[in-house]
């Protein structure tokens, strides 16, 4: 049976080891099995730069290259934490970068991808932020930086996203339901998947009369992930385990 596999927010950084380990478990045996794997934005906690090749990001790439060899394509999507994943990084991973949105056929089904942030059009504050921080004036600058230096930058901004997101209520948090369907009804999508928000479900949407679904993907957390798969006779969530 061919299938699909979509994970996102796996937020992978040296200090979650247990979480490292179990992703290049999954890419060593089950991502195998599967014709494709769509990972959609915040593979890593933070990502400074594709030149940045400190462990455990080399053992990953080279984890991510197996892929290759057992027919499944690869494909990632930048996320809010990871946003400077570049096409260096796609070429060592031999991945395709995608953008955010991107439209595919998923076995006949119009399926829209998304990170997902771009939906949380309640939060002005975060859509302000996030045109800011992806100015081209900034990232030149913050990637002229030794590594060193801006390993600190991304560990200061980390700590001031958590306490600004700590006061913030849940909801300015989630996506607008108006955003989704006009991102819909815009790409002629009918299934959307995305992560970011950690709200792992699905959601029936009528679109002008036209039955059509919002997927999110779970997070990943210390040793235990979520994969969703999805085939031409079914769409099923599965859970990844270490233990």
């Amino acid at each position: 049976m061919k299938e699909t596999l979509f994970i996102s927010d796996l937020h992978l950084s040296p200090e979650r080891p247990e979480r490292v380990e179990l992703f290049l478990r999954f890419l060593g045996h089950r991502a195998q099995q599967a014709e494709a794997l769509y990972i959609l934005g915040d593979l890593f906690d933070a990502w400074i730069g594709d030149d940045n090749e400190t462990a455990p990001i080399p053992t990953i790439l080279t984890a991510m290259r197996t892929l290759k060899d057992s027919g499944c394509k690869l494909h990632i999507m930048q996320g809010n934490r990871d946003f400077l994943l570049g096409e260096v990084f796609a070429e060592k991973a031999a991945a395709t970068l995608l953008s955010d949105p991107t439209l595919i056929d998923l076995y006949g089904t119009p399926t829209l991808l998304m990170h997902g942030d771009l939906l949380c059009t309640d939060d002005a504050a975060y859509q302000q932020f996030r045109q800011q921080i992806r100015s081209p004036t900034l990232i030149a600058d913050f990637l002229s930086k030794p590594i060193p230096e801006r390993v600190i930058v991304a560990k200061e901004m980390r700590k001031q996203s958590g306490d600004i997101n700590a006061a913030k209520s849940g909801e300015i948090m989630d996506v607008n339901q108006k955003s989704v369907e006009e991102f819909m009804l815009d790409s002629g999508a009918n299934l959307l998947i995305h992560g970011h928000t950690h709200r792992p479900d699905e959601h029936d949407i009528d679109l002008n009369g036209t039955h059509a679904c919002r997927i999110v993907l779970a997070d990943w957390c210390n040793d235990k992930g979520e994969l969703l798969s999805v085939s031409r006779e079914e769409i099923s969530r599965e859970m990844l385990s270490l233990s």
